[in-house]
């Protein structure tokens, strides 16, 4: 070990003991305020569910600690602990060449992650989600969707991992712009494509069948200068109780998809307020500011790997002793997200940002008591807490509190 290892272990101590911490908060301020419904709801919220609520967002944290101990100990093991060294020398045993062996390390590794993550997202589903009434998957349709997810894993990893290899050993100094480049291209190629070929190999979409609702929709596109591919209903209860709605997709093929259990439970007034909030991140530029930071930190991140990749100090500072193109690729995916952690709150102050621009936009568009409304329904649907401690929000949350949203939005009530 040499100090980037202390430096690593260091941060990714920190960060789980923050996280930690955050969580504590959470549970202690949800067992508090779990036997009164906040002034705000009282009147649209009934005690029962708001205890409901509580109930599930404590369960959910239980389990958070447990997560956030294994995954911790993992990327330790996975790293300073020699997981990636051992893993690269079971494939180099095979003397398959430099190039298949990086890809052979690289995916293995990814589906060996997602497998040692099985168990928790397994008692997540068939425990915690079961209990509180939101899971409809079956063990034979979870293990079938997790077989479509490795099959991805791999289709979609083995060309790129061969790209990316090919220019960093081949394309000069100047490598990481290349592989940027092809990085970008590649999200943008499977954000373009999403709705038409990933998602329904999981999900069922049809057409909005509601004549009136679908009329009403087009209405409001027109008037907000928006196109979209469709309006689709997905077979959200196939899987989960839970309800939400989306936009997917670029360019011309995008999407507008609600889950069935969103329709379900709306009326159409909220339906439409719910649709325009969505329209709000597209006409707010929400979707291009994304991309465009993804775009910046890639960058920089491609860039950085590329200063470290003939630093002997970062292979052995995170235990691998023979250093290689593909084992600093895959060092640095794993390392990478723990230096990122400390730019979260700023993420998700961003995030929330965002959502209150959208909020104002559906404002605008049609009458935000119908956006309270369903947002007060979609909270109880899927119990959501309508107390969440700030500093875990603030850390954690893309979407602002229940409570500060609301009064945001009962602001434009005329």
């Amino acid at each position: 070990m040499n100090w980037f290892s202390w430096l690593f272990l260091s941060l990714l101590l920190i960060t789980a003991l923050v996280e930690i911490g955050l969580a504590r908060r959470q549970l202690t301020t949800l067992m508090r305020h779990r036997d009164r419904v906040p002034d705000a709801f009282r009147s649209r919220v009934s005690l029962q569910s708001h205890q409901r609520a509580a109930d599930y967002g404590m369960a959910r944290l239980r389990l958070e600690f447990m997560e956030i101990a294994v995954s911790t100990l993992l990327i330790a093991t996975w790293t300073v602990g020699g997981g990636v060294a051992g893993l690269d020398t079971l494939w180099r045993q095979l003397e398959w060449g430099a190039l298949v062996t990086g890809i052979a390390v690289i995916i293995s590794a990814l589906l060996l992650m997602s497998m040692l993550e099985l168990p928790l997202v397994a008692y997540r589903t068939f425990v915690i989600e079961e209990r509180y009434g939101f899971n409809k998957t079956t063990p034979g349709l979870f293990m079938r969707d997790t077989f479509k997810q490795g099959a991805l894993i791999a289709a979609l990893g083995i060309p790129l991992t061969a790209i990316i290899l090919f220019l960093l050993d081949n394309a000069g100094s100047i490598w990481w712009l290349y592989a940027w480049a092809v990085w970008m291209g590649f999200t943008g190629l499977i954000m373009w494509g999403y709705p038409s070929f990933v998602a329904p190999l999981f999900n069922t979409f049809k057409t909005l069948e509601n004549v009136a609702l679908n009329q009403r929709i087009v209405a409001l596109l027109e008037r907000c200068g928006f196109t979209s591919k469709g309006i689709y209903v997905m077979d959200g209860s196939k899987r989960s109780g839970h309800g939400n709605a989306y936009f997917a997709g670029l360019g011309t093929n995008k999407r507008i998809v609600f889950f069935d259990t969103l329709l379900s439970c709306l009326t159409a007034d909220e339906i439409i307020a719910v649709l325009a909030h969505e329209l709000g991140h597209y006409k707010r530029k929400h979707v291009h500011k994304r991309l465009l930071s993804m775009a910046l930190i890639s960058l920089a991140g491609f860039g950085l790997l590329g200063l470290l990749i003939d630093q002997a100090w970062f292979y052995s500072g995170l235990g691998v002793q023979t250093p290689s193109s593909h084992t600093a690729l895959l060092l640095f995916m794993l390392a990478s997200p723990v230096f990122m952690s400390l730019f979260r709150p700023w993420s998700s102050y961003w995030m929330r940002r965002h959502e209150f621009e959208a909020d104002d936009f559906a404002s605008q568009h049609t009458d935000p008591h119908h956006l309270i409304t369903a947002l007060v329904k979609l909270y109880q649907e899927n119990a959501a807490t309508l107390t969440p401690d700030p500093w875990y929000s603030a850390y954690h949350d893309s979407h602002p509190p229940a409570p500060v949203r609301i009064s945001h939005l009962a602001g434009k009530l005329g």
